[in-house]
């Protein structure tokens, strides 16, 4: 707790209510405090776990960041803070893991601490105030900005190419370039699948072409 408090800060008490027979509380702290330091203090002192601890401050629900930025907390002396432990959820049995409930189950999108400021603002504004699916969100994400360059660029000569009337050679020629792009870079020794592109024409052990299945027929194989 000592490394959570600076000297130069206020100190205040404040009464903690517990959800539950647990009786109140009081907690000595700085006046000045992150949620997210508040949500440990209250942790390491009621040796509560901090991931299922819901906090309520005026009738609000306190959340650690806001749009990627820690949440700073002004307390004065006599402050209430409710705190609620959520239950873990039962365990589910085995026999249910394939119930059509399960398939609707939501998939949750986090950033991971690396990602740069702007990107977790982005994040936070997109997930909190547009409100759009974490499906979505995973989607835009995953992609890196040269990527997206190339998408802007993409739909900036889409009209042109329309202009000139070829559309449909643009788009043709789109889907090669990803065919490309995708084919990735053999390292020296590997073989390719096709033997077209082999040295000598080299085919893969086990491969099924028509002098394999001529010389299986001849031999009886079949």
């Amino acid at each position: 707790m000592a490394d959570l408090i600076e000297e130069d800060d206020v100190m205040v008490n404040i009464t903690l209510q517990m959800i539950g027979p647990s009786p109140r509380s009081r907690l000595t702290l700085p006046s000045s405090i992150k949620v997210k330091e508040l949500r440990k203090l209250i942790g390491g002192t009621s040796h509560l776990p901090v991931e299922n601890m819901k906090l309520v401050f005026r009738g609000n629900v306190l959340h650690d960041t806001i749009n990627g930025d820690d949440l700073l907390l002004q307390l004065h002396d006599g402050d209430s803070v409710i705190v609620a432990i959520k239950p873990k959820p039962p365990a589910k049995h085995t026999l249910n893991s394939f119930d059509d409930d399960d398939d609707g189950e939501d998939i949750k999108i986090e950033l991971t601490e690396p990602t740069s400021r702007w990107k977790r603002r982005l994040f936070f504004i997109l997930r909190d105030k547009l409100k759009l699916p974490d499906m979505l969100l995973m989607a835009i994400f995953s992609l890196g900005i040269k990527i997206w360059a190339a998408i802007v660029v993409w739909f900036i000569l889409a009209p042109v190419a329309n202009r000139f009337d070829v559309g449909p050679l643009y788009i043709i020629g789109t889907g090669f370039l990803i065919i490309f792009y995708n084919l990735g870079h053999r390292q020296p020794g590997d073989v390719s699948a096709y033997s077209v592109f082999n040295e000598d024409f080299r085919e893969l052990p086990g491969t099924l072409n028509a002098d394999r299945l001529d010389r299986d027929i001849r031999l009886g194989q079949f």
